[in-house]
């Protein structure tokens, strides 16, 4: 019998790769808004970055607004506030306006990540979630992946500002989708047998004899504030990674615009295996200790990134920017199976939004960083790679310190 909670992931699916596709194109498309502009490398970084100022702030809140009032309303306006200042993104005519729009734009998006993992840890068995969360998170791969093609096919017959017009579309059509086929309970929805509820509603030993924990609860959890520093420096790889790549290619190796939005795709759609690899491994061979996924991916970025930059052949280099794409999503992976396996769904909205918040200060702060240290530098991005190669290992570092079953017990109690 085919599994009808597959149809809310692929929809979840959907609607991040729209997300990650309205999110990147900034990056893809900020070499030529910067011309149109004039902005210097800080000024590009702050661009990006605005987003995330919104997007950090509002991420507890969020979460909690998941929590509170149920993920599919939640997840619904927050999709409709992002398509819309997407399209606004296209209007904007200085860049006091630009950073505005870009602030707004985050602010409204932040809440539709607690309502996603909120939703997969409500339909989804225990068994399931670490699979389920890895496949709904490589669309933040595929996003990034599609984007550059997208952008460079709408920049050549149109405009950058055509580019924001066009994916208010696709926004509108998720929303529909959320809308009509989502609850916020499996119980709720009519193309659910009373068998799959059964299975989805199954609780291991372990969540039987469970309390139940408070959001203040936690806070308090020493685990929690592991994933949260670990996913902090992850995320300065990812956003340092994702949002300067496409400038990298064009200003550094010197790639013409269809040739660069090619490149700049590949290592998203490796990213796309690797996100879901992670999940997959911390399921099958990795319960328990899931912090060697993590481990062993971002000890691979920092290998790739450093091969990436010192390799002067140019088919190589970008064989090396390829699997840094894979294994930089792979520890994604594996970061968000910890909290999908560790914390109870009544609170999974906040306690994800908490999480989450530590990789959009991360995402804020790495684009500024590296445009100051490619300025600083004289256009090169030698520093800029170095930075996130340390950032690879403190990652790397925070996460040897995690051990699931020693720190957190089911009972809600650190140990």
């Amino acid at each position: 019998m085919p599994k009808k909670r597959n149809i809310i992931l692929l929809i979840l699916f959907i609607t991040w790769t729209v997300c990650y596709m309205d999110r990147m194109v900034m990056t893809v498309a900020i070499p030529y808004i910067a011309k149109d502009f004039n902005l210097t490398s800080v000024e590009m970084g702050v661009v990006i970055s605005a987003f995330f100022l919104g997007y950090a702030l509002f991420q507890i809140p969020g979460g909690m607004l998941a929590d509170k009032f149920g993920a599919r309303k939640v997840m619904a306006i927050a999709v409709s506030w992002w398509s819309a200042f997407t399209a606004f993104t296209g209007m904007a005519t200085s860049l006091l306006s630009m950073l505005i729009i870009r602030f707004l734009f985050g602010l409204g998006e932040a809440s539709f990540p607690g309502g996603s993992w909120k939703t997969v840890s409500t339909w989804f068995p225990k068994k399931e979630r670490a699979t389920a969360n890895s496949f709904m998170l490589s669309s933040n791969s595929l996003g990034p992946a599609i984007a550059p093609l997208f952008v460079v096919g709408i920049m050549a017959a149109f405009s950058w500002r055509s580019v924001f017009y066009f994916l208010f579309i696709p926004g509108m059509i998720v929303v529909a989708l959320i809308l009509y086929f989502v609850r916020n309970k499996p119980e709720d929805s009519n193309m659910i047998s009373p068998e799959e509820l059964k299975i989805i509603n199954e609780k291991d030993p372990e969540e039987c004899s469970a309390n139940k924990l408070s959001f203040r609860d936690v806070v308090k959890l020493p685990v929690v504030w592991k994933i949260f520093f670990t996913f902090f420096a992850f995320d300065i790889v990812f956003w340092g990674f994702s949002s300067w790549i496409p400038t990298y290619l064009v200003n550094a190796r010197g790639f013409k615009l269809v040739k660069m939005g090619i490149i700049a795709s590949l290592p998203f759609f490796a990213g796309t295996i690797g996100t879901v690899a992670g999940g997959y491994f911390s399921d099958k061979y990795f319960v328990g200790k899931r912090r060697f996924v993590i481990i062993i991916s971002l000890i691979s970025t920092a290998l790739c990134l450093i091969l990436t930059y010192i390799t002067p052949n140019e088919a190589l280099a970008m064989t090396f920017l390829t699997f840094t794409g894979f294994f930089i999503c792979m520890a994604f992976g594996g970061i968000w199976a910890l909290p999908m396996n560790i914390l109870p769904s009544e609170v999974m909205g906040s306690s994800s939004g908490l999480i989450n918040f530590a990789g959009q200060i991360a995402g804020f702060i790495s684009p500024i960083a590296i445009g100051f240290l490619v300025q600083m530098a004289g256009g090169s991005f030698g520093i800029a790679f170095a930075f996130l190669v340390v950032a690879c290992l403190i990652s790397t570092s925070i996460a040897f310190t995690i051990h699931e079953k020693k720190e957190v017990n089911i009972n809600g109690k650190t140990n």
